[in-house]
């Protein structure tokens, strides 16, 4: 059996109980090593074999794998965050499904999750943003044209951008020609939730030189939006005045 696991944002208790249980019982654990928090690995029995993905190929990946099926164990492929997003995974399912093996996906903390909870932030407030939207920046891998980060801005909702703090006065650009301003609130979440996390609150304006005044080049989350300032109207959820199908408005 195949286990596909989040391992979650960084901390390792942030794993799921599900996920730790399937470290504990894997003979073999491929695990993104780029990302995920080594400290999880203290979880993998005696005698487990463990592979670092960052150094393999999908096909040494899936070669790993395969000859495990074929001695009867289990493997757990750890992925960062939750493997759903930026996590590679369809590429993977798709060569198990064709070799006729069986395996599931239990999720994670993605460190967009991570990054509100840094910065005890919410990232739907009503008036301001009921939208998240979750992309990059085109670089060396490109993404759909009509996924361009200034079209996508437009919108105004809030952002969550990955793996693009190697190319911020780009980004900078992209987020002012889609309709922000040089003053909408940014913030540069640097490993969320890992014992060396760093938050930077400023603008997009100052995106840039927020992260280059705290030496900040990867392994960081952009977040923009209103929903990083101050003002936002009190949900109705609570609202006295509100109906709700649990409880009749008291005023």
């Amino acid at each position: 059996m195949i286990h596909f696991v989040g391992a979650g944002s960084g901390a390792p208790d942030l794993i799921t109980v599900r996920g730790q249980r399937l470290l504990q019982q894997a003979d073999v654990i491929i695990y993104a090593g780029s990302l995920v928090n080594p400290a999880l690995l203290d979880n993998a029995k005696e005698g487990c074999e463990i592979h670092d993905s960052a150094k393999m190929t999908l096909e040494q990946v899936i070669s790993v794998i395969s000859a495990a099926e074929a001695q009867g164990k289990t493997t757990v492929r750890l992925h960062t965050g939750d493997p759903s997003i930026y996590g590679a995974i369809r590429e993977q399912m798709d060569l198990l499904d064709a070799a006729g093996f069986h395996y599931d996906v239990t999720p994670g903390v993605s460190s967009f999750c991570g990054a509100a909870a840094a910065l005890k932030a919410e990232y739907t407030l009503p008036d301001v943003s009921q939208t998240v939207i979750i992309t990059r920046m085109a670089g060396r891998t490109p993404v759909p044209e009509k996924e361009e980060i200034s079209l996508l801005a437009a919108h105004g909702a809030t952002m969550a951008i990955f793996l693009s703090t190697g190319m911020l006065e780009e980004l900078r650009e992209r987020l002012l020609k889609g309709g922000y301003t040089e003053d909408t609130p940014a913030a540069i979440v640097y490993k969320a939730t890992w014992p060396d996390e760093k938050q930077v609150i400023g603008t997009i304006g100052t995106l840039p030189q927020m992260a280059t005044s705290n030496g900040i080049t990867k392994t960081a989350l952009i977040l923009v939006g209103g929903f990083l300032g101050d003002q936002y109207e009190r949900s109705k959820l609570y609202d006295p005045a509100f109906t709700t199908e649990f409880r009749e408005a008291s005023v």
